[in-house]
């Protein structure tokens, strides 16, 4: 952040302070992003997105300091969008709260091209037999395109022979009658 070597220096003693107030140590590299995340916003701004962020993903204050420690970006997310990702996350794919806060990395995937289509391939896969059922999902989010492809798109090809036309599908925004479960 280059403009930092220009700023005035209480503004900067400002910044670190509420940088400190997520929680990221000064030492991890992530410190940086807790700087990026609070520039430019005051201290009520950052308790009401916190606020937001609470109620939103049902979260306990210990659950967003621990979320915001891992990813201060977060503060800069659209309220509308992280709306849309608690719905998806806790009310379809039915995941814990607690669960999305120790992995708010999740939070930056894109919910259209990302999460929803890897995740109706992994639901299709369990509810098939294909894969066991207690494959956790966040280890589909997490790989890239090209791995998750080969971890679970090409082993199935004899089993689920439409499932990466299905998934392509998907990550065009329309879903197949075979992703449709009840």
């Amino acid at each position: 952040m280059p403009w930092l070597l220009a700023a005035n220096p209480e503004c900067i003693r400002s910044m670190v302070a509420r940088a400190d107030g997520l929680g990221v140590s000064r030492e991890s590299p992530m410190f940086r992003h807790a700087m990026h995340a609070v520039a430019f916003h005051s201290e009520e701004k950052i308790a009401a997105k916190m606020e937001y962020l609470k109620k939103t993903l049902r979260w306990s204050d210990a659950e967003v300091r621990i979320a915001l420690s891992k990813s201060p970006m977060m503060l800069r997310s659209s309220e509308g969008m992280v709306q849309r990702m608690s719905e998806f996350l806790i009310s379809e794919m039915g995941l814990e709260p607690a669960y999305i806060a120790h992995r708010p990395a999740m939070l930056a995937y894109s919910l259209e091209r990302r999460i929803r289509p890897r995740y109706y391939v992994v639901k299709y896969l369990k509810e098939n037999g294909l894969v066991s059922r207690d494959r956790d999902y966040y280890s589909a989010l997490t790989p890239s395109e090209m791995i998750f492809l080969e971890k679970y798109i090409c082993p199935h090809k004899k089993a689920a022979p439409y499932l990466a036309e299905d998934y392509d599908d998907v990550c065009r925004g329309q879903v197949p009658d075979r992703f449709r479960f009840a």
